[in-house]
């Protein structure tokens, strides 16, 4: 590997109150960081030219969906389980080619290294099901890009009736045999694919590529499968992404179905432990959180997510009081429509303001800095490897240009990361000492090839997406009975701006 030094760069560490330590300069050898000091002296190196530029770590998407990467601006708002009728049809019967499913990813990763985002967790759906070649194409693509990414394979194994309350008892009984039909893969199936990605992907590239396990949802799996996952997550010592509590109806199911919220059900499985990143924990409780805190599970925000599908605002100071990490997330490009995680890191800054008069409470710069960094590494089980710069470290960083509007005048650098920048400042991306980005441009991958690649996939895809999109339209009618009933119950909180909720 090639060693490299950047010489007199701003330097944000990101490693404790005293981070921003002025300018210095980084040396880099065999992918990490070996020392920051002023004027270092070094032979036979690649000079990088920082001078006028911030050098800090690299932004972690801690949750993200890379299958809906071509699904950009192909919906309004919608209630997630609605929504999820169209992202990922439950009647879908072929899975997608290899190398569609390889563009798709690429493109993500190419997108979030242009703007700066280094690691990636890839909570990754296969509709109708994983196969080996659709598994290896999305890590091919990470490994490809020079992404650092773990990949999960996010995929329930229920019948879709068992999934929700009350739909049984709303769909005719046509629909309701359909909907009852066991789920596309049962769990054989599905440890054997996890056997797959973690034999054949985790640790690879340099430890660019890992492993992670997902049960989506725990009312989307069995309790064996569950239990199978968690053992798999405690053998290989792997993140495990759970969505808990992401809607008012789920909330609703757990008291409907267990008698019990889903976090307390989970806990009561023994399975609630400190390498669980629970997503969303918006209808979250204080007995919920307390729970989740002496577990030590980290929990993933996405706010952009959470607004466009009406999810509810998460009780963010609430769970800083428990002490429980957050971490950031994208989540997906059908639910963000973009994979821009700085205006992410700015919504989560400015969404909570709403939530109560008290000032004091709402998030500051420093905090959501904190939650980018230090709560991505955290989540994806890289703690003190990501998300900062200090010697030891990845070598995962980015320069920004400080002679840009979001930093003209120069005020305050957290709160100008925060709430002025959008990505456009960045001039560098390097994953594990690799140069990936540079002056806008990539360098491991033809941009143009891969874009031109992409248009052509989703035009032969349409008529697809268009038959999967008249069958929701025919299920909607009943999911939106289903909503409305669990919008109106009574669940002693409310997470939506509006006081009454619906």
């Amino acid at each position: 590997m090639t060693r490299r030094l950047i010489r007199g760069a701003r330097v944000l560490t990101m490693a404790g109150e005293n981070s921003d330590i002025g300018v210095a300069d980084i040396l880099i050898e065999s992918g990490r960081i070996v020392a920051i000091e002023i004027d270092l002296a070094a032979d036979n190196v690649e000079l990088i030219d920082g001078h006028g530029m911030l050098a800090m770590p690299g932004l972690i998407n801690a949750h993200f969906h890379s299958p809906a990467n071509f699904m950009r601006g192909t919906l309004d708002g919608l209630p997630l389980e609605i929504f999820m009728l169209y992202e990922v049809p439950p009647f879908t019967r072929e899975p997608p080619a290899p190398r569609d499913a390889y563009v798709r990813t690429m493109l993500g990763a190419m997108e979030m290294l242009k703007l700066g985002i280094t690691a990636v967790m890839d909570d990754a759906f296969h509709v109708p099901k994983p196969t080996a070649g659709g598994i290896d194409a999305i890590c091919q693509a990470y490994a490809d890009s020079g992404m650092r990414a773990t990949v999960t394979l996010d995929q329930p194994n229920v019948p879709e009736l068992d999934k929700y309350p009350f739909l049984r008892e709303l769909v005719p009984p046509d629909l309701r045999t359909s909907l009852a039909s066991p789920a596309p893969a049962d769990s054989d199936e599905l440890l054997a694919c996890y056997e797959h990605l973690i034999h054949r992907w985790h640790g690879t590239h340099n430890g660019r590529l890992k492993a992670g396990v997902s049960c989506s949802a725990p009312q989307r799996v069995t309790e064996s499968y569950f239990r199978a996952l968690s053992a798999l997550s405690h053998q290989h010592d792997l993140p495990f992404v759970v969505h808990i509590l992401e809607t008012k109806l789920q909330r609703v199911f757990g008291d409907v179905v267990f008698g019990k919220s889903l976090v307390r059900y989970v806990h009561d499985l023994g399975l609630l432990d400190a390498r669980m990143q629970i997503v969303h924990a918006i209808w979250v409780d204080d007995e919920d959180m307390r729970l989740m805190a002496n577990a030590g599970c980290t929990v993933a925000h996405n706010p952009i997510c959470n607004l466009k599908l009406g999810s509810g605002i998460m009780p963010f100071r609430q769970l800083r009081d428990h002490g429980i990490p957050i971490c950031l997330g994208t989540d997906e490009a059908v639910a963000d429509d973009s994979h821009n995680l700085w205006i992410v890191a700015k919504m989560a800054a400015l969404i909570h303001t709403i939530t109560t008069p008290e000032y004091h409470a709402w998030p500051n710069a420093a905090e959501i800095l904190d939650c980018l960094f230090l709560g991505g590494a955290r989540a994806m089980g890289m703690a003190g490897e990501i998300g900062v710069l200090t010697t030891g470290a990845q070598a995962d960083l980015i320069l920004v240009d400080l002679d840009t509007f979001a930093f003209t005048p120069l005020n305050d650098i957290r709160r100008q990361l925060v709430h002025c920048e959008n990505g456009s400042s960045v001039r560098m991306t390097m994953v594990a000492g690799e140069i990936v980005m540079r002056d806008g441009i990539l360098l491991t991958v033809d941009e143009a090839a891969i874009k031109a690649e992409a248009r052509m996939i989703m035009e032969r895809h349409r008529p697809i997406l268009a038959e999967a999109a008249a069958a929701a339209d025919r299920l909607q009618p009943h999911y939106r009975a289903m909503y409305l009933k669990a919008a109106s119950a009574k669940v002693g909180m409310d997470r939506w701006a509006h006081p009454k909720g619906i």
